[in-house]
């Protein structure tokens, strides 16, 4: 599963992640905010958006302690 989430993500190079990251919170002031308006607009799918947070969930366990948030 972390390999398919890897691959996802155009394989795991830190520096490019942390870039991408980075630029993202650069143009994104309010992250909900954003992700309502392209539910709202279509431009992503509800199913699409349920994806998308579960591999933040997972993410966001492999980034803390012991699994933890």
């Amino acid at each position: 599963m972390a390999s398919d989430l890897f691959n996802s993500m155009g394989g795991f190079d830190q520096n490019n992640l942390m870039k991408s990251l980075n630029e993202l919170k650069s143009q994104v002031s309010d992250p909900n905010q954003a992700i309502q308006q392209m539910l709202n607009s279509g431009r992503i799918s509800q199913s699409q958006y349920n994806a998308a947070a579960q591999r933040a969930q997972q993410i966001m366990r492999m980034l803390t302690p012991n699994g933890r948030r």
